[in-house]
């Protein structure tokens, strides 16, 4: 598996770790910055990531801002990009079951590092479940090319 992860200032920390955590894990990382904790503007790093994913040069993205929402909103601008921001165990899950998510956004100012490191754990272990599912997928599919030309 390959990943893009990004951050600005405000997930820079929790960004940080998860590199650490997802190499243990045997995961291919790119990490497409920030490389420090200097404010900088999230849609400049959210953008690369997302880029990566819509292309398909890599199998997802993680990305972290202060909360996770701006990051997940630029990322969503994206062709072939279904970025969720997750909260909790339960929206980690969710988003790739339900909405096979293939970027996850967090927020470094709400999640302490190793609470995050479970919700890609999460994220990243749960199956899609497709079905019903897929239906709705192909709706955002059918949106996306008439909107984003």
């Amino acid at each position: 598996m390959r990943l893009a992860v990004a951050s600005d200032h405000g997930g820079y920390e929790v960004k940080q770790t998860l590199i650490e955590y997802l190499k243990k894990q045997k995961i291919e990382v790119i990490d497409l910055g920030t490389n420090g904790p200097d404010s900088v503007d999230y849609p400049d790093f959210a953008s690369e990531v997302a880029e990566q994913v819509s292309r398909g040069f890599v199998d997802g993205g993680v990305l972290a801002c202060g909360t996770g929402i701006g990051m997940c909103i630029v990322a969503n601008k994206f062709k072939n990009v279904r970025a969720a921001v997750v909260f909790d165990e339960y929206t980690a899950r969710m988003s790739k079951e339900h909405n096979n998510a293939n970027v996850l956004c967090l927020g470094g100012r709400i999640r302490q590092t190793e609470e995050a490191k479970k919700l890609v754990t999460i994220w990243l272990t749960t199956p899609y479940a497709g079905g019903r599912h897929a239906r709705r997928l192909t709706k955002i599919s059918e949106i996306e090319k008439k909107n984003l030309k």
